[in-house]
């Protein structure tokens, strides 16, 4: 799979851009410089196309061809544009229940919670183009092939999306220790997205001022956290629950 969503040297990247190819992200080397080198990096930027500068064994790793100092990885799906993807679920008469992911950074939470979002009836999930694990390989795995059966779409931040699910007449939940209500407080009822953090550090600060919810999960024992994955899960569940009552 890898082989198959992965494409090198600078010139094909800059094709594979222009020619409207998803690429998740560009690993380039360090150090590296010249005419070509340099429009590619102004193509990513002008892109929003989340890059990374790595030393020249991690591209060896990546691939055994002349790879020229770029590597890209090609998202195996097409991602879905916001504004459509939930003005077609409000419009379906369903109760929508969406999940928005401040930069989960590894692969297989990432993987396990698009299994459960598919498993669970999210209609839809929304990462940011910058900071996230990628859609590979990996991913398609560890989710079981969830990931083609759930739409994805990436905004610039988060809070862009938290904005829009606003204005279009969806709460916004914000799954955070940093609050007094536990999730059984909180009512999954009506229309609404539910965030869950990243794995290091949570939710962005500025992304939480502007939720209209917050809850956290009650723990019983010595450790003070869930693994993300298994949190979102917890919440999803608890949707479901109050849903099916």
């Amino acid at each position: 799979m890898q082989n198959q969503t992965q494409i090198f040297g600078i010139r094909s990247i800059i094709e594979a851009v222009n020619a409207g190819e998803t690429i998740d992200k560009v690993f380039l080397q360090k150090g590296i410089s010249g005419e070509l080198f340099s429009e590619l990096e102004s193509l990513l930027n002008r892109k929003s196309i989340n890059k990374s500068y790595v030393p020249v064994e991690k591209l060896n790793r990546l691939t055994k061809k002349n790879h020229q100092g770029a590597v890209a990885q090609i998202s195996p799906i097409e991602f879905h544009d916001l504004e459509n993807m939930v003005l077609n679920v409000v419009e379906s008469g369903k109760t929508p229940i969406f999940l928005l992911l401040d930069q989960i950074s590894d692969v297989r939470n990432f993987g396990a919670i698009i299994r459960t979002a598919e498993c669970t009836g999210v209609d839809g999930i929304i990462i940011q183009k910058k900071g996230g694990a990628p859609v590979n390989g990996d991913t398609i795995k560890t989710s079981a092939g969830a990931v083609f059966k759930i739409p994805i779409c990436k905004v610039d931040h988060i809070k862009d999306a938290v904005f829009h699910m606003q204005a279009s007449g969806i709460k916004v939940v914000a799954a955070t220790e940093k609050t007094q209500n536990t999730l059984y407080d909180v009512s999954f009822k009506e229309p609404c997205a539910i965030i869950m953090g990243s794995e290091d550090r949570g939710i962005n600060p500025s992304t939480l001022k502007v939720v209209d919810d917050k809850a956290k999960l009650p723990l019983l024992g010595d450790i003070e956290s869930l693994n993300v994955s298994v949190a979102c899960g917890a919440f999803l569940y608890e949707a479901v629950r109050q849903r099916l009552d």
